[in-house]
């Protein structure tokens, strides 16, 4: 059985998330727990509380082991970007982009 979890509009890049997420693809949650749990990057405390949450969601709402979960899928998508402008010489402007993705997980005890 699959059970998700999603995060939205986290202001973060997704290409700075990317890089934590393909170091637990497809390894088990105790496993992964351990990795981000040692991870320097602001990603992986990102990632872990929600990889967190879709192991309560499995446990508390599907019954299923912990310790027979797996991360079948793990994404990270581009969300809005914030728009914000700096100012430059010559009364000139340059543009700002304050990005977010949206991260979602899928754990599975298959």
């Amino acid at each position: 059985m699959e059970v998700s979890a999603h995060m939205k509009s986290v202001r973060i890049s997704s290409q700075k998330v990317r890089v934590v997420i393909n170091g637990v693809r497809g390894l088990s949650v105790g496993h992964a727990q351990n990795i981000l749990t040692h991870s320097p990057k602001k990603a992986s405390q990102l990632v872990k509380k929600l990889l967190d949450t879709a192991v309560a969601n499995a446990e508390n709402n599907e019954g299923l082991d912990i310790d027979e979960l797996k991360i079948a899928r793990i994404s990270v998508d581009q969300g809005r970007s914030l728009k914000r402008m700096r100012p430059r010489a010559k009364g000139r402007s340059a543009p700002i982009l304050k990005r977010s993705c949206h991260i979602s997980v899928v754990v599975s005890d298959s």
